[in-house]
């Protein structure tokens, strides 16, 4: 018995493990396919060369996060046969069908155009380019949308049936795909994963502008992060909200554990900022709360009642101290990425955007804070759905493949030291990039062309971009 728990325990620290390394590259790599659509269209609508400039600079490094983004999420999917063949043999035929529409659908999309997007410019049309850059941005928008469909789905199942082998099998798809939790936890991840991206763009623009507050590429990237984390941050906050009110209704358990409450709390629930939750005791020690703040937040009431943790059986609760300070993580990053925007915002009319040290400062150390915050989501949300892997039906506990504990754990230090070397040396890689200066683009001017660009004998191309550099200094968006 004992084995069988700490194998469960060991399957679930493996896949949290290369979960938690997976998702950090689609969370940055969705938002960089975007932000590079949006710089290439700049570029052809205006010809100015420092988008051109960002454009490849960006390009470079987009290629090997979605890379190791690709990598990183096959081997989750083996994970899927080898230590949870019984969640796969139960739910393979929603999951299976939903993984398979993400490749038709998003893989093929993004497989298709991402060669001309990396290779083409001097081989296609500047449009046809541009197109396969939007392509491919757009794939990674619908391979979310998959993902977090079935990602929902186990935390708000429905539009299905059980045959008499304990298997769910699929009646209604469109109640599948657009389960109850799918349309907020969708809007709430590709809002963070843009959060991500305008927080690593804008940390590397202040990192280029604390060497030189004059280069141009870096003041169009941190003014354009700037911008994006101004009006992203707020509707993030809100999207947050709607979510956690969706949560409330159908997984209460989760956000009673988010909240801290253990108890009931018949005549309005407090907002607790801190604790320390004692889940063997049952009790939220050392709290400190707002009174009745929880129930105007979640119930807009401040005497509405909200159940705590007691009416629910404790079998049932999900690890209250990891969802508690994960949940607090999140918010506490999100609320220092609205205070980033705003600062931006002074010092933009001010004058002082590109001038101000301890905003650069700010913005650098805050570069990492949108991948962390996503990471303190996901742990929110998927440690809080525990101790099922199918909310209220299927418990984790029963999905997982009959495998002894030593095994697990071999194969847990084998990933742990692969992943480390492989993308600790990716990382280092990535952040030797982005130190470098941006260069200018080759084109300063190409709008109106209609060929694709011929580089073979544009010798006069070098002066031409010093030109053009010399009067994109003065940009600002």
């Amino acid at each position: 018995m004992a084995d069988t728990e700490t194998a469960v325990t060991l399957s679930r620290a493996q896949f949290a493990f290369t979960v938690m390394f997976h998702f950090v590259f689609p969370s940055f790599s969705i938002g960089l396919a975007s932000y590079l659509a949006v710089l290439e269209g700049i570029w052809l609508k205006t010809g100015q060369s420092v988008y051109l400039g960002l454009f490849r600079f960006w390009l470079k490094i987009f290629a090997i996060v979605f890379a190791m983004g690709v990598v990183s999420g096959i081997v989750m999917s083996y994970q899927f046969g080898t230590n949870w063949a019984v969640f796969s043999d139960k739910t393979g035929s929603i999951i299976g069908p939903l993984m398979g529409y993400e490749v038709l659908t998003a893989f093929f999309l993004e497989a298709g155009f991402l060669g001309v997007m990396l290779f083409g410019m001097t081989r296609v049309g500047p449009r046809l380019h541009f197109a396969a850059t939007v392509l491919v941005a757009i794939g990674t928008l619908i391979s979310s949308f998959w993902i977090i469909s079935a990602n929902s789905w186990m935390h708000t199942p429905v539009g299905f049936a059980m045959n008499a082998a304990g298997q769910f099998i699929p009646v209604d798809w469109w109640r599948i795909v657009f389960n109850p939790s799918f349309p907020y936890r969708i809007v709430h991840t590709v809002l963070g994963a843009y959060l991500t991206t305008s927080l690593i763009v804008g940390a590397v623009g202040a990192w280029h502008l604390l060497r030189d507050a004059a280069e141009p590429h870096a003041r169009v990237m941190f003014s354009m992060a700037m911008w994006m984390v101004l009006i992203v941050a707020p509707l993030q906050a809100i999207a947050g909200d709607t979510q956690g009110l969706n949560t409330l209704e159908h997984e209460p358990a989760k956000i009673m554990a988010m909240e801290g409450h253990f108890e009931s709390h018949p005549h309005g629930a407090p907002l607790y900022l801190f604790g320390i939750p004692d889940q063997q005791a049952g009790k939220l020690r050392y709290a400190i709360g707002l009174p009745k703040v929880s129930s105007l937040v979640l119930r807009h009431d401040p005497n509405a009642p909200l159940a705590g943790l007691d009416t629910v059986p404790r079998q049932n609760w999900p690890p209250v101290p990891i969802v508690f300070w994960s949940f607090r993580v999140m918010v506490g990053l999100g609320l220092l990425m609205i205070a980033l925007g705003a600062a931006a915002l002074i010092a933009r009319t001010r004058g002082k955007l590109w001038s101000s040290p301890w905003l650069h400062r700010f913005a650098l150390a805050m570069g990492p804070a949108g991948t962390v915050a996503v990471l303190a989501g996901w742990t929110t949300t998927e440690v809080g759905r525990q101790p099922f892997t199918v909310y209220g039906l299927l418990r984790t506990a029963d999905s997982v493949s009959p495998l002894a504990a030593p095994a697990v754990a071999a194969s847990l230090v084998a990933f742990a030291i692969v992943y480390f070397v492989v993308f600790g040396t990716g990382l280092w890689y990535l952040l030797k990039m982005m130190n470098r200066t941006p260069e200018a683009g080759e084109q300063p001017a190409i709008a109106g062309l209609k060929g694709p660009i011929r580089t073979a004998g544009i010798t006069p191309a070098p002066a031409v971009i010093v030109a053009a550099n010399t009067g994109s200094t003065s940009h600002e968006l």
